[in-house]
């Protein structure tokens, strides 16, 4: 009986495959887009990394809102972290423009085209989704969480996770929007802890706030004893994101 479950190759196939060598040529890309990344990025911690939607209007209330929370973070010594492209990363981009901190933008690079906006100390566009998310969660204090969709939702449970099972430090998880976000927050209570699926104690990894100025204060009172500095265990941590 032949046991072999792959089909067997011959070595021509083997070494000289069209769809093998270009896939692994991809392995260089991803390491030229993190070396890159780390160099550009290395030197703007403390960071607060703001998520939303990219189809919120500039007269939109949580553009605004956005804005006045990133320009509040900024003057207090914070860079912020947004997608780089329009709507909620446009706003978080520009209240963050002309204070104290950085303001970065971690563009996608999409099939129909994400343009960066234009409020940008630090622009940095991606190929690879993965990589862009590490960047978020790597150099961050703090996640800011403002309305938006499946991309947001994507960021939001990607945080929570890392905090969660201890790949990254226990760092605030903020939702800005009470009523947007209540609905969600209230099926994570009564259908994912009520079945099992998540303990109480995971939903104390997020707050609701509404106020601008609250957010940021919230902020420093987490690490007023220990600090933003990374310690040499958690540096450590960072490395197996």
């Amino acid at each position: 009986m032949n046991n072999q479950k792959l089909p067997s190759m011959v070595e021509p196939e083997l070494l000289n495959g069209a769809d093998a060598s270009h896939e692994s040529w991809h392995a260089f890309e991803i390491m030229a887009e993190f070396v890159g990344a780390t160099e550009n990025l290395k030197a703007i911690m403390p960071a607060v990394s703001i998520f939303g939607s990219a189809r919120t209007k500039p007269d939109h209330p949580y553009y605004q809102q956005t804005e006045e929370i990133a320009r509040l973070l900024s003057d207090s010594g914070f860079s912020v972290l947004s997608g780089g492209g329009p709507g909620i990363m446009e706003a978080a981009n520009k209240g963050a423009f002309p204070g104290r901190g950085a303001s970065v933008g971690l563009n996608i690079r999409l099939p129909f085209e994400q343009h960066g906006n234009p409020y940008q100390d630090i622009g940095i566009s991606f190929k690879y989704f993965f990589m862009r998310k590490v960047m978020f969660v790597k150099y961050a204090s703090a996640f800011v969480v403002m309305p938006g969709g499946f991309g947001t939702l994507d960021e939001l449970m990607e945080a929570i996770t890392l905090v969660q099972t201890g790949k990254t430090r226990k760092l605030p998880i903020i939702l800005v929007g009470s009523q947007y976000w209540s609905g969600l927050v209230d099926w994570l209570r009564n259908t994912l802890v009520a079945e099992g699926m998540a303990s109480e104690a995971d939903l104390d990894l997020i707050q609701i706030i509404d106020e601008p100025q609250k957010i940021v204060d919230a902020i420093f009172k987490h690490y007023e004893t220990t600090g933003f500095e990374l310690t040499p265990a958690e540096r450590k941590l960072q490395l197996y994101l």
